[in-house]
């Protein structure tokens, strides 16, 4: 049976402001345009996968003036059956601040995202099995119940540490499969400065030495860990207009790859790929490419 992905994330709508640059504090700036697009990490990710080609189901949930991101995400071919409308609540949403430079910073509302229940959990996890990937990021609540119940069910876990606070230190770690994160989580899970890509893979293999590490380094590329294997890849040059959802790119393309039985290293070069367009275009969701347009 062909393994299937769970996604269990957040359903966000993004409202990006386009400025000279990114405001100060006690600053006030205009922005020279504003765009709503689909978004949230989770949505992103399970985009990505969609576009990919994996069968990826979305769990989550939303307020009624959301509905346009379960159409959003089924034209990328992720299954919405679990994604629940919550009457009265508010959709996650973000504020995004992008610059001339396509960097960014983002203030995010919970919304929805922070109303998952158990009974949710429990219904959707009975659609899955052992040897099922579930893919978790830190944009909703009862994230510890999950990692519990699906260990118990015997998933892959795959956990995207952001953003990154203390509620993952609180999960219990010990049953991530795969790390996916970035430098600045790896040092804050280590507490240490993230100076040094080679000391954060060796920190977080002391500590976590069953768990495979993925670890995104923005224009240094991408380096992979696990007991027996290191792997690193570069980017692939692209002129940067728009950063939002280059690493939600490169999770959902890396998880594709090591479905489909690439290596390590055909795994990261494809997210490597995705990850470039993505960055060359406005928007998050709506800026990840499909995998026609990769060319692989």
């Amino acid at each position: 049976m062909k393994m299937k992905v769970l996604n269990f994330g957040s359903l966000n709508i993004d409202y990006v402001y386009k400025l000279h640059h990114i405001v100060e504090k006690g600053e006030t700036i205009s922005s020279e345009t504003l765009n709503t697009y689909p978004g949230g990490k989770g949505l992103n990710q399970s985009v990505a996968l969609g576009k990919a080609g994996v069968s990826v189901f979305h769990a989550g949930a939303i307020g009624e003036e959301g509905r346009f991101l379960i159409e959003f995400l089924e034209e990328a071919g992720v299954d919405t059956r679990y994604i629940r409308i919550i009457p009265g609540v508010k959709t996650g949403h973000a504020v995004i601040q992008n610059d001339e430079k396509g960097d960014n910073c983002i203030i995010l509302y919970g919304g929805a995202n922070q109303m998952i229940t158990k009974e949710q959990v429990d219904h959707t996890l009975e659609g899955f099995e052992a040897g099922d990937y579930l893919l978790l990021q830190n944009e909703i609540n009862e994230l510890g119940y999950i990692v519990k119940k699906a260990r118990e069910r015997g998933m892959i876990i795959v956990l995207n540490p952001s953003p990154m606070n203390k509620i993952i230190k609180e999960l219990p770690l010990q049953y991530v499969d795969y790390f996916i994160l970035n430098e600045i989580e790896a040092g804050q899970i280590l507490e240490e400065r993230p100076e040094d890509a080679d000391k954060l893979i060796e920190g977080l293999r002391s500590r976590f030495s069953q768990t495979k590490i993925v670890l995104t380094l923005g224009s240094a590329g991408s380096r992979y860990c696990d007991s027996t294997k290191r792997a690193v890849r570069e980017i692939y040059p692209a002129e940067t207009v728009d950063t939002t959802a280059a690493g939600d790119t490169y999770t959902g393309y890396f998880i594709a790859g090591i479905l489909e039985g690439a290596a390590v290293e055909g795994a990261m070069d494809m997210a490597a790929r995705a990850s470039a367009i993505a960055v060359s275009r406005p928007g998050a969701g709506v800026s990840i490419p499909t995998r026609a347009e990769l060319g692989v």
